[in-house]
């Protein structure tokens, strides 16, 4: 495909309806914000429970920073979605009832299903919370999509890098095998395999999305790129597990947000289905990531550690096919990204911790 400039892309969806479950958290409001800026009606849904305003009021309490960095953070995103003009409302996907009101409310077009549990090490935790987070309120999208099969022209998956398990090589691209390991990627797995059976046997339209190593404004997941610049702030040590050899495909939230608008823009039609890795494309290693925390916070403490066996074996995604297939080329190379993230983070930190970094 030529390149498409992104405005060209974004008035395919004018006139579209994109509905977004569980699309309170880091990626989802940013995605909701995207589209309203671009004239998208836009409607979130979400039940406020993991990683959010109660979650975090109630967690952590012997670590009051920490507490009211996230609380601004979340309460930041709720106030930049009401502004934007997007449709919030408190629903619990598990629940098929309440998701089937806000289907007939809100009519969608396109749906985006983000619910899921916080990381893999939760889901570890709580193996029957990701399924129901992740799996129950997937079935019940894809049967309202399903019951609303003219109305409903895309289901856009949030799917996961970890699916790929450890990477033989040094990068992945969609074609090869998944071989997913632990309850998190697993679950990603089944729900991309129901799609696309629903797919196949009843002409549902499907894009699978799979992202790698997110950083971005107003994260609380505490991801490696959040931790870093936090413990750096608050002089706890950034931990280089194997000398920081590990290697991700770090991305920058804006890159993935137009790479999901690019595919809610133009994966259109009944009963095709289509899988991208939407990352920056190129692996990078942790303690290039630490290497930028100690430029910005040159007191920042890094300790090596002994590598964590069970830790995958990570790499780079092919970008090829999100490039021939949705003229998506990322722009936010890990010296560009993370650093305005970090500098970002380090003034958010000024202003509501009241500390100098």
């Amino acid at each position: 495909m030529a390149d498409i400039p992104y405005q060209t892309v974004a008035r395919k969806l004018q006139g579209q309806r994109v509905m977004l479950v569980g699309g309170a958290g880091f990626i989802g409001h940013n995605v909701a914000l995207e589209l309203r800026r671009l004239g998208v009606e836009t409607s979130v849904l979400d039940n406020m429970m993991v990683n959010h305003l109660v979650d975090n009021a109630y967690h952590d309490r012997g670590d009051q920073v920490k507490r009211r960095l996230n609380l601004h953070f979340l309460s930041s995103r709720v106030e930049m979605m009401r502004d934007a003009g997007v449709k919030l409302k408190n629903v619990d996907a598990r629940n098929f009832s309440d998701l089937a009101r806000a289907f007939d409310e809100f009519k969608p077009t396109k749906v985006v299903h983000m619910s899921a549990i916080a990381s893999a090490v939760d889901a570890r935790k709580d193996p029957g919370l990701c399924f129901d987070l992740q799996l129950v309120t997937l079935r019940n999208v894809i049967e309202l999509c399903r019951l609303t099969h003219d109305q409903v022209n895309l289901i856009m998956f949030m799917s996961s890098s970890t699916v790929y398990g450890d990477f033989e090589g040094a990068s992945v691209d969609e074609n090869t095998r998944p071989s997913p390991r632990g309850i998190y990627a697993n679950a990603k797995y089944m729900g991309e395999r129901l799609l696309r059976d629903y797919c196949h046997q009843y002409g549902l339209g499907v894009s699978i999305i799979r992202p790698s190593a997110l950083y971005g404004e107003r994260c609380v997941s505490r991801r490696v790129s959040q931790a870093f610049v936090e413990n750096a702030l608050a002089g706890r040590p950034l931990l280089l597990e194997g000398g920081g050899d590990g290697r991700l495909d770090f991305t920058y939230i804006d890159d993935l947000v137009e790479g999901m608008v690019r595919a809610l823009a133009l994966q259109n039609g009944q009963g095709l289905s289509n899988t991208f890795n939407m990352t920056f494309g190129n692996a990078r290693t942790i303690a290039d990531l630490a290497a930028i925390v100690k430029d910005i916070v040159p007191n920042a403490i890094l300790e090596e550690r002994p590598r964590a066996l069970d830790k995958p074996v990570r790499g780079t995604l092919s970008m090829d096919r999100a490039r021939d297939v949705l003229g998506f080329i990322p722009k936010w190379p890990l010296e560009k990204g993370y650093r305005k993230y970090c500098e970002w983070y380090v003034e958010e930190w000024r202003r509501v911790v009241g500390k100098n970094a």
